[in-house]
């Protein structure tokens, strides 16, 4: 098996709002990168037993923090660490790092482009700040953003953008834990810029 990229040291994951970090994608995500020192960590609402998520600015210094502690125990340097994670997860972690945090990438899964429905509703304001590669993993049915859609806004993106599409999956991405997985470790593995579809 291909090593990793020797600037990639660690990983560090989050779930989406409604689901912890015991997620099963997340976790087969984990045992696909081994033995690279990987960690799925809540947010700290999640943590409290309670169910609505902090505000952004909140989850941003929860991402900044587990970070730092990935960084100190893994004994790499935060710039070595790709970031990312299913949905809330993965859009809070490249708010971080459009706000400075530094990353060797990003991994963004069913990225929620805007609301179900509310399609003017965009949460892209931060995109033109990812310097860092960035993969996304949708689904073609995805109601937080069309394939269109995500290719069209991603275009600002100044890092190399690869997408993965998932024919006919929705936003849960459910029964795709294992090519998820492979997905994401394959692309930390090999080229950074290789768009393609399953």
């Amino acid at each position: 098996m291909t090593a990793p990229k020797p600037w990639v040291g660690a990983a560090l994951f989050f779930p989406g709002a409604g689901s912890s970090a015991d997620h099963p994608s997340l976790v087969a995500i984990e045992q696909a990168l081994a033995p690279m020192a990987v960690h799925r960590r809540d947010f700290p609402y999640r943590r409290q037993g309670r169910r609505a998520p902090d505000r952004a600015p909140t989850l941003v210094a929860c991402v900044v923090e587990e970070a730092a502690r990935l960084a100190r125990e893994a004994r790499v340097a935060r710039r070595r660490i790709v970031l990312g994670g299913r949905s809330m997860g993965g859009r809070i972690c490249s708010m971080a790092t459009a706000e400075g945090l530094p990353a060797a990438a990003l991994v963004l899964i069913s990225y929620p482009l805007h609301p179900p429905g509310k399609p003017d509703r965009l949460r892209i304001d931060h995109l033109p700040a990812l310097a860092m590669p960035c993969l996304f993993v949708s689904g073609t049915k995805d109601p937080f953003g069309t394939p269109a859609e995500l290719e069209h806004h991603t275009a600002v993106i100044p890092g190399p953008v690869t997408h993965v599409w998932v024919e006919g999956k929705g936003h849960d991405l459910r029964g795709e834990d294992g090519f998820i997985a492979a997905t994401v470790a394959q692309w930390i593995k090999g080229p950074w810029s290789s768009a393609r579809s399953a």
